[in-house]
């Protein structure tokens, strides 16, 4: 029987990222995607102009009429929230649908580069860490990992090697996971190898183990990734796949992605070229 994934998210015309990116990575690894947009917006909100249509009063609609259906699911994934109101949406959606054998997955969309959106009030970053702290498996960049645990960002990235920085989120990580979520994959590490190379990593962290996985730095920033390797992760669980399998295939199929863009002079806005290497993830 195919997988279901619940998916509380936005859904932006332009970007490539959010819920278009999450049902198309999902559809393609054989999980069906339930989306329950939090708003509907003509462009994600990097491009200087953009319409959006907050669906904050209209998520209980889809908690209602999808419990009258019965309808159960294998996995809840959510991203981005515009306010704790949107966050108190998901924990009643939570009481409704999570089950035991059902994963949730927390995609902490908070900041980035040592920065919080303008948006993020004290209030709703505590209410995001509550979200965290019940879920299975968390995707922060490093910027989120620091705005959940309270850590200064710029004391974590002037580690004085590769290895001391990543010993540093490894002991952040590991005193989050002790708190609740089971698995913590720390996205997006910047750093040189001894050889000067500039690499890419993404950090599997549980209480008792880390694992570094990596691919040359192709240079660049685009909407979507984390959105994009969020949604791997989701669809890798629900089918089975073992955590460090699917990270390593996600960021296989995100450095093509990366390498295209780069080639191509694709906007940041305007996200990455993934839709032809989604044969990948199969």
């Amino acid at each position: 029987m195919t997988k279901k994934i619940a998916v509380i998210n936005d859904l932006s015309g332009f970007g490539r990222c959010s819920l278009t990116a999450a049902i198309s990575v999902l559809s393609a690894m054989g999980v069906q995607a339930c989306p329950l947009p939090t708003a509907i917006l003509t462009a994600q909100t990097g491009y200087p102009s953009y319409y959006c249509d907050d669906y904050t009063d209209k998520m209980e609609y889809f908690r209602i009429e999808w419990e009258k259906m019965g309808q159960q699911f294998d996995g809840i994934y959510t991203g981005f929230v515009a306010g704790e109101k949107q966050v108190r949406q998901i924990f009643r959606f939570l009481d409704t649908f999570r089950r035991p054998d059902a994963f949730l997955l927390v995609d902490p969309v908070m900041g980035d580069d040592g920065v919080p959106y303008p948006f993020y009030t004290a209030s709703l970053l505590e209410q995001m860490r509550k979200l965290t702290l019940q879920a299975d498996i968390i995707t922060p960049n490093l910027t989120e990992l620091c705005l959940l645990t309270d850590t200064d960002y710029q004391s974590v990235i002037s580690q004085s090697s590769p290895d001391r920085l990543v010993e540093a989120i490894q002991e952040i990580g590991k005193g989050f996971c002790r708190q609740g979520p089971e698995n913590v994959i720390v996205t997006g590490i910047h750093y040189q190898d001894t050889d000067g190379t500039k690499k890419m990593g993404n950090l599997l962290i549980t209480p008792e183990n880390s694992a570094l996985f990596s691919f040359p730095y192709v240079g660049g920033s685009y909407s979507g990734t984390g959105d994009l390797f969020a949604s791997c992760i989701a669809a890798g669980c629900a089918r089975g796949d073992s955590l460090p399998s699917i990270i390593k295939r996600a960021g296989e199929f995100l450095e093509l992605a990366l390498i295209d863009s780069v080639k191509e002079h694709i906007p940041r806005n305007d996200g990455v070229n993934y839709e032809q290497y989604l044969s990948l993830l199969i």
